[in-house]
């Protein structure tokens, strides 16, 4: 378990670096994304599917827009002359993502099986029983997301916080080169 997220931590880390140094937009757009769908996986194995979902939903919602944007800003060729290298890493990280996800929706329950029916101490009938006690707060929605499940909730913030800056890195990245490209220009 440890090997497999730090494998996943350093994949993470190689694809953050390509989206910062790689020359094509396009290109550091996909690798920003393969960034947070590895944090997603990560977040699956460290048992916080509910970071995941948040996780996977920025992701594609950022990936549609910055995509539409990287394409509206400068014409891309479908015939970019790739290396082999390159093109063994696109398939392996799509292969790795793949059998992840297969293995994690081979080990769901079964659909419409409430938790609380499955685990006698599951944590939705503790939040339940106990929340107004431990926490105070009549509202049991808040009492989960503030009090029993706070650090998940900080979690679910700072995702968010680095999809912005990451989309910020990679755009102002550009914008910065482009700026650079129009001065060199004779006017």
């Amino acid at each position: 378990m440890v090997e497999i997220l730090g494998a996943l931590i350093l994949l993470s880390v190689v694809a953050a670096i390509v989206a910062v140094l790689t020359p094509n937009i396009l290109h550091s757009v996909i690798s920003l994304g393969a960034v947070g769908f590895l944090l997603a996986i990560i977040f699956i194995f460290l048992s916080a599917p509910d970071i995941a979902i948040v996780q996977i939903g920025v992701e594609v919602i950022s990936l549609v827009i910055l995509v539409r944007a990287t394409i509206g800003r400068q014409a891309q060729s479908s015939e970019t002359p790739g290396h082999l290298v390159t093109k063994v890493a696109g398939v392996a990280l799509v292969g790795v993502i793949a059998v992840f996800g297969i293995r994690m929706f081979s080990e769901f329950p079964k659909f419409g099986i409430a938790v609380m029916d499955r685990f006698v101490d599951a944590p939705s009938a503790t939040y339940l029983r106990d929340g107004l006690a431990d926490t105070g707060a009549p509202n049991i929605v808040t009492a989960v997301l503030l009090d029993f499940r706070a650090y998940d909730t900080l979690g679910e913030a700072v995702v968010l916080f680095c999809a912005v800056l990451g989309a910020l890195t990679v755009l102002r990245r550009k914008a910065r080169v482009e700026t650079e490209k129009s001065e060199d220009e004779p006017i």
